[in-house]
């Protein structure tokens, strides 16, 4: 199997990046994977797709090592034909390029569409993920999961909806990733509430949601992989992210610390909710953030965690997304062209 793996840029992956473990796993077990940048993409005159990509020819001694030989000197480069990968996995995360690069922010979605067209498999699917871009997606999925929600750019209306919600409230921007830009409002902030509105809104729009207080234990990372939880064996790749600071925002990056979780009828019926949509928009690899029964994050171009996972609970999530990559390869042989992409990217 050749794969394509698409980040932000090459030189800013970390060995700890889950991106990073599926492209060493891939190659360790015997499969061709490429790195490429979401601007390495080329439109060719002659119709087709080609990048400028990087790969190494060993998995390495460790994910250090191995991500040391794609991004040195000893790296293999060649400009690739999409036409010769068997998938093309979207691993880029939009809101990363908002500020520096606003091109950059449609690119990959854009190639990918391209790369389907050339009958190249692409997950999770490209013109699902299109519609994806902003945390609009998220208002798509059944009511029953999601907090009560305002989307407004109307200062006197966000204020209206934090007095509804008893005066707490989580705001952040519409377009984002990571905990940036996400505030907490209690009747302590409120004094600042309409500053927090305009800093946030000089951006765009503001997301307004009403404070659970499950929060305060923090939210569960849960991995679905067609439609179903991620396990092995009745191990879920899934974990708590809880900060025990002050601030309450659990990203990884920002403090907050993982712990080992059992999984909840509570939680399953959450992933059983979101399911039917996520299979209809053909996303293959996803990250739902639960807190309590609600959904707070549906994570559809680059949820991260999978060391997290295999630190607290031992087995490997990237090796089961190699395999199943490599089904679907395997399907698409026999099946030809009588499956679409996002059909095939669930399968």
């Amino acid at each position: 199997m050749r794969v394509g793996f698409v980040v932000n840029r090459v030189e800013s992956e970390q060995p700890v990046f889950t991106t990073t473990r599926l492209a060493r796993t891939a190659i360790a077990n015997g499969h061709e994977a490429w790195l490429l940048g979401v601007d390495d993409f080329a439109h060719d005159p002659d119709g087709a797709v080609s990048a400028q990509a990087r790969s190494s020819s060993s998995a390495g001694d460790s994910l250090e090592s191995f991500l040391e030989r794609v991004q040195g000197d000893d790296a293999i480069q060649e400009r690739i034909c999409i036409d010769d990968l068997d998938v093309l996995m979207m691993r880029n995360d939009p809101a990363e390029d908002v500020v520096d690069r606003p091109w950059a922010v449609t690119a990959g979605v854009l190639f990918g569409q391209l790369a389907v067209a050339r009958g190249v498999l692409v997950v999770n699917d490209p013109s699902s993920l299109a519609n994806a871009l902003n945390k609009t997606y998220f208002q798509h999925f059944p009511a029953a999961l999601r907090p009560r929600t305002l989307i407004s750019r109307d200062s006197a209306a966000i204020v209206e909806f934090v007095d509804q919600v008893d005066g707490r409230a989580v705001l952040k921007p519409l377009q984002g990733s990571g905990g940036a830009g996400v505030f907490l409002v209690s009747e302590n902030e409120s004094p600042n509430l309409n500053q927090i509105i305009d800093a946030i809104s000089r951006d765009g729009y503001v997301v307004a949601q009403e404070f659970l207080p499950d929060a305060e234990n923090g939210d569960v990372r849960i991995f679905v992989m067609n439609g179903e939880p991620l396990q092995l064996d009745g191990n879920y790749a899934a974990f708590r992210r809880v900060n025990h600071g002050a601030d309450l925002r659990s990203n990884m990056h920002l403090g907050g610390k993982a712990e080992k979780v059992e999984m909840t009828d509570e939680m399953l019926e959450v992933v059983e909710l979101t399911r039917p949509k996520l299979i209809a928009d053909g996303m293959f690899l996803v990250g739902l953030d639960v807190v309590g029964s609600k959904l707070m994050e549906v994570n559809v171009f680059s949820p991260g965690g999978f060391g997290t996972v295999e630190g607290l609970f031992g087995f490997q999530p990237a090796e089961l997304v190699i395999e199943a990559l490599a089904r679907k390869v395997a399907l698409r042989a026999e099946y030809h062209d009588t499956t679409d992409n996002r059909q095939l990217a669930v399968l």
